[in-house]
C-alpha cells in the first residue's frame, strides 16, 4: 500500500509518502512541505497548497491519502487555517477517486510511539527508526506527515475488517416494513 500522509497547515503543509504493509518494514518514498507566504491572501495560499498536493499526487501515485483530523485548539485562527488546508487535501484526493482516512493527532502518536501524548521530537525519532532513516525528517511537519502514513498502513487492515463486519451486520439485519400503521 502506498499512502500520502498530509499534516495540514497554511504556512507549512507537511507531506510524506510511505509504502509497505503492516508487519513488514516500511519505505519512505518522499517527505517535504508545501509552504505558503504568510502575507498572501487566503485564496492564493489555498491554491498553493492545492498545487503542491497535486504535484505530490502526480509524482507518487498513492493508493490513499491519510490526513490529520483537525481538532479544536484555543487559537481559532490557527484551527481555521488547518481545517481549510485539510479540506484542500481531501478535495485533491476525492478528485482522483482516492480514499481518504482521517486520523487524530493522539491516534497517530500512539501508533508510532506507543503514547498518545508523545511530543514532536519523540514522533520524529520513531519515524526515523521505523523508516530506517539517517536523520529525522525536517521540518517536523514532514515527520508528522510520514507518521500519518505509517499509522494508516498499520491501522487500515483492522479498520477495513471492522467496516466489512458492520456492512455484513447491516445487510443481515431484518428490515421493518415502511408506511404501515397499527
Amino acid at each position: 500500500m502506498r499512502v500520502l500522509g498530509v499534516d495540514p497547515g497554511l504556512t507549512r503543509c507537511g507531506i510524506g509518502v510511505v509504502e509497505g504493509v503492516a508487519g513488514r518494514p516500511l519505505t519512505m518514498l518522499g517527505a517535504g512541505v508545501v509552504r505558503t507566504p504568510v502575507d498572501a491572501d487566503l485564496g492564493h495560499r489555498l491554491l498553493a497548497v492545492e498545487e503542491g498536493i497535486e504535484q505530490w499526487l502526480d509524482e507518487h501515485r498513492p493508493e490513499c491519502v491519510a490526513v490529520e483530523r483537525v481538532f479544536s485548539q484555543h487559537n481559532v485562527r490557527t484551527v481555521m487555517g488547518t481545517a481549510q488546508a485539510s479540506a484542500v487535501a481531501m478535495l485533491c484526493a476525492a478528485r482522483r477517486g482516492l480514499p481518504v482516512a482521517l486520523h487524530t493527532p493522539s491516534e497517530v502518536k500512539a501508533a508510532v510511539t506507543g503514547s498518545g501524548r508523545a511530543d514532536k521530537a519523540q514522533v520524529g525519532a520513531m519515524v526515523t527508526r521505523l523508516l530506517r532513516l539517517n536523520a529525522p525528517p525536517r521540518p517536523a511537519d514532514a515527520a508528522d506527515a510520514l507518521a500519518l502514513a505509517v499509522c494508516h498502513i498499520w491501522r487500515a487492515p483492522a479498520q477495513n475488517r471492522l467496516q466489512q463486519a458492520a456492512a455484513r451486520l447491516r445487510a443481515a439485519a431484518p428490515t421493518s416494513p415502511k408506511g404501515r400503521t397499527a
